[in-house]
């Protein structure tokens, strides 16, 4: 468990006290693309300090969250337990309501493969997705490239470059259906703030390749309305 404790018997409190340090959830958020060795968690993360990498990683195993298990040709890796893979809906929930708030990039804000993809997966609409057969969409953005799998069946997003952690799975064959490259101002597609054909003509977009009318499908498929706001009654 984490050091500090706020001494209040509560759920929200023990959240808090489990995954509320500094790093701790940008972890749980890695890990949740998959299980990670300790080098390409401090490769995903490059500015956490190795110590508080390695006393985040203990503080989350000693808390249920995260285990340590041998992998083939992997050596050790850590993974989320069911515990910990329980925050899923959390954290995806966290990443919408953070969006809003996201704003400009800072001059040195860094996109990783397992931000990018959780992004996709945190902007994932299933309805619009299940309207049609199973689209595959190459996303760029910097040095990062993720193809998506998009349909009835739901989201899968596989890391094209940099080179996926070994744990990651096997690249997948065959061409996209789109292919697409963009900087941060993606966001204004996925937020309804840019038509497709806005953001294309705007050069926040460029298609590389495939059928450009799927543009639309992928701004229905991956959006977040960044003006919406809560309907929960109190």
């Amino acid at each position: 468990m984490a050091a500090r404790s706020y001494g209040q018997y509560c759920g929200v409190t023990t959240a808090v006290e489990l995954i509320g340090e500094r790093w701790a959830l940008l972890i749980v958020r890695d890990l949740l693309v998959g299980p990670r060795r300790y080098t390409d968690l401090k490769q995903g993360l490059p500015r956490i300090p190795t110590n508080i990498l390695s006393t985040r990683l203990k503080e989350l195993q000693a808390g249920g969250v995260v285990r340590r298990v041998p992998r083939r040709n992997c050596g050790l890796v850590y993974e989320l337990t069911a515990y910990g893979r329980e925050l899923e809906p959390i954290v995806l929930a966290v990443g919408r309501w953070g969006f809003r708030s996201m704003g400009e990039p800072a001059a040195d804000d860094v996109v990783t493969g397992d931000s990018l993809t959780m992004a996709l997966r945190t902007a994932f609409q299933m309805d619009a997705a299940a309207a049609h057969p199973e689209t595959v969409y190459d996303v760029h953005v910097g040095d990062v490239a993720l193809r998506a799998f998009a349909g009835p069946q739901g989201l899968r997003v596989v890391q094209l470059a940099p080179p996926a952690p070994p744990v990651g799975g096997v690249l997948p064959t065959g061409e996209p259906d789109l292919s697409i490259a963009a900087g941060p101002g993606i966001r204004h597609l996925i937020s309804g703030e840019l038509a497709p054909q806005a953001a294309v003509d705007d050069g926040v977009v460029h298609v590389i390749a495939g059928d450009t009318t799927l543009l639309e499908r992928f701004a229905a498929t991956f959006h977040i309305d960044a003006a919406a706001t809560s309907t929960l009654a109190v």
